[in-house]
């Protein structure tokens, strides 16, 4: 067995990078978080730096914005992988470079973890983010350094608690409102099924220069199909409200910030079906749940139980 790579993770402690940085941990990879010295300090961050204490990860004191100290994190290790938030999206140039200049880095995940963003009908302000992540894919492969891009579509803990409807926190259980016509199919995977796949990935040589995407066939669903599966757990039917593109597009320009992005985010999957509107092509992409049958993902029908 060759030894596991080790994995420094940008962005650790945030939403998608916690169970990023907990997976590689438990899989056995020596584990780096880059962690600035102000979250170190930060009570709200204290629970999650805690835990990742206890499960041996090395804390790294480092700043995308400090180049110096990223040469310095990335020298330490074989693979990078970058989580940070939509507004340091762009500033992944900044890690790209440091990568460049260190000359040792076997494989670079840069944030994703969403929606293929070579592969979808986005609106603004969906799309400008979306164009972000583009161009960094360009910019990586420009500067030639071997990469792995991650496409997870929705966060289940994200959309499913309250099947998508803005502002609600449970599943609704009278009516629900669905955009478009319900039928596209979308995917919901858990977030700590996210981390197992990624992890996976990083010394697989099947997924080097490829899209991992992660489209298990038990977290796949049409919004309609998704209702369905609600409505047969609490044994109600529920009052469909079905809104039309024309609508959900004036509701989006019309939505104050964050929710226009949500919104817009929704449209892209729930209407235009981006997370499966196009095939896998061996030449681009490959399937996790294909690559590693013997990880147990949580299912979309296992995950609303706790709801019922």
């Amino acid at each position: 067995m060759a030894s596991k790579s080790k994995i420094l993770i940008v962005g650790g402690t945030g939403y998608i990078g916690k169970f990023i940085v907990e997976a590689s941990a438990k899989a056995g990879n020596p584990t780096y978080a880059l962690v600035r010295d102000s979250t170190l300090s930060d009570p709200a961050k204290s629970q999650i730096i805690n835990n990742f204490k206890n499960l041996g990860v090395k804390l790294v004191s480092g700043d995308l914005y400090n180049h110096d100290s990223l040469v310095k994190a990335i020298k330490e290790v074989d693979v990078v992988i970058s989580t940070v938030g939509a507004g340091q999206l762009a500033d992944q140039e900044k890690l790209i470079a440091a990568i460049k200049e260190a000359g040792n880095v076997k494989r670079f995940l840069p944030s994703e973890f969403g929606n293929d963003v070579d592969r979808g009908h986005a609106v603004e302000p969906a799309k400008s983010a979306f164009t972000v992540k583009v161009q960094i894919r360009r910019a990586v492969e420009a500067a030639k350094i071997p990469y792995t891009y991650v496409s997870s579509n929705f966060f289940a803990s994200y959309f499913l608690p309250s099947l998508s409807q803005p502002g609600a926190t449970t599943p609704p259980r009278d009516k629900v409102v669905i955009l478009g016509d319900g039928n596209p199919k979308s995917i919901f995977n858990k977030e700590d099924d996210i981390g197992t796949y990624t992890i996976k990935a990083v010394d697989d040589p099947r997924t080097l220069n490829k899209i991992l995407y992660i489209r298990p066939s038990g977290n796949t669903y049409s919004f309609n199909d998704l209702v369905s599966l609600w409505e047969k757990k609490i044994g109600k039917n529920l009052e469909r409200i079905y809104v039309p593109e024309e609508q959900v597009l004036k509701n989006i320009q019309e939505a104050p910030v964050p929710l226009n992005i949500i919104i817009s985010i929704s449209h892209s999957a729930f209407v235009k079906g981006d997370h499966t509107n196009f095939d896998i092509e061996p030449s681009f992409g490959v399937e996790a749940t294909q690559l590693y049958p013997d990880v147990k993902y949580t299912t979309v029908d296992e995950f609303l139980n706790q709801f019922v």
